[in-house]
């Protein structure tokens, strides 16, 4: 699926850049701020572990359990051991295992250990599985990390993402403003319609180009006018002749009328068609629109110029909705077609109306 509409690829940009900007900043919050905190952590806890491992013979045992220091060490810390066949083990296995912790810890202690992390009833628990403790388990509980700790920092990034997402959205919909008013007037164009200027609104790039706008209408207004004042010109100029030729022929002696009807047939014609073209000048106002019925507009000229004697006039009239229009345009225009057959045709018209989908 393509996004072809500017202000959506804008949009999909900026959320994009934002979430790859959101995990950058949990990855270098991760890097340079929890993982040495996280390092130090092990140390301090791999220090304490060892301070129950003991290895004086080299024994498999290696726990001493009765020592009064390190048993008031365990109970300050919570840490309690537990064999791998008790029931509270079971938590052991659903755990998470935590890669870098086990390397670290590993490190630290100098035997392998697998480090797992759950989620318990009133905070997470680290269980270590230590290889010098085979059929022990150790249990750690994080009572400084809960659950709901995690809960402001999720929160408050989504609303610092929404809010900016907000924001870019009403920033990219106010520069697309002028965009959409350029785009309503640029149809009011192509509609043989002149708006007045645009006012200039936006960014720099947008400024200029709705001056350009304006200057581009303000030309075509200039030779709109140009043309209309050449076409009045030359329809006045043409008809300046035309009216003496006919007041000429109106003053032809009566042997020649024959000739005088002639004349002035053509002269009306020539009026016609200039009257055409002044009207084919003047500005189409939709306002001034009204419904037009086209049965009674074609019936009307059926019953006009099928009057004649050689001329047989057939009408066809289907039932129609209203079409809106200038009402003296289209008898106009259906009115030459009309008049052309009568003129070129062989005696027989049939006009019909109808409508398509």
């Amino acid at each position: 699926m393509r996004f072809r509409s500017s202000f959506t690829q804008s949009i999909l940009l900026f959320v994009t850049l934002l979430i790859a900007s959101q995990v950058y900043s949990y990855y270098a919050v991760f890097n340079y701020a929890l993982l040495p905190s996280l390092q130090q952590f092990n140390k301090i806890l791999g220090h304490e572990i060892n301070l129950m491992l003991v290895h004086p013979d080299h024994n498999d045992n290696g726990l001493v359990m009765d020592a009064p220091l390190r048993r008031q060490i365990l109970e300050r810390l919570g840490v309690t051991i537990h064999a791998k066949d008790s029931p509270i083990a079971e938590q052991y296995h659903q755990a998470i295992s935590i890669d870098l912790m086990s390397e670290e810890m590993t490190h630290e202690l100098g035997t392998p250990t697998d480090v797992r992390m759950a989620l318990g009833e009133e905070s997470y628990i680290l269980w270590l599985n230590i290889e010098a403790m085979p059929e022990s388990l150790i249990r750690i509980p994080l009572s400084e990390l809960q659950e709901e700790d995690f809960a402001p920092l999720f929160r408050n990034s989504l609303l610092m993402a929404l809010l900016i997402i907000a924001g870019g959205w009403l920033f990219m919909r106010l520069q697309n403003r002028p965009l959409l008013a350029l785009q309503k007037v640029a149809k009011e164009v192509g509609r043989g319609e002149i708006p007045s200027p645009l006012p200039e609104k936006g960014s720099t790039e947008i400024r200029s180009v709705t001056r350009a706008f304006n200057q581009m209408s303000k030309g075509i207004q200039a030779l709109e006018d140009d043309r209309a004042l050449l076409m009045a010109g030359i329809s006045h100029d043409l008809r300046t002749p035309l009216t003496r030729i006919r007041l000429a022929t109106e003053m032809m002696s009566p042997q020649d009328s024959y000739l005088a009807e002639g004349i002035i047939s053509d002269t009306e014609e020539c009026n016609e068609i200039i009257s055409q073209f002044m009207d084919y000048l003047k500005p189409v106002n939709k306002q001034s629109f009204t419904a037009v019925d086209l049965n009674d507009i074609a019936q009307d000229l059926a019953h006009s110029e099928g009057n004649g004697e050689h001329i047989e006039i057939i009408t066809e009239l289907n039932q129609l909705k209203p079409a809106f229009g200038s009402p003296i345009a289209i008898k106009r225009s259906i009115s030459n077609l009309v008049v052309n057959a009568v003129r070129y045709g062989n005696g027989w018209i049939k006009i019909s109306t109808g409508m398509t989908a």
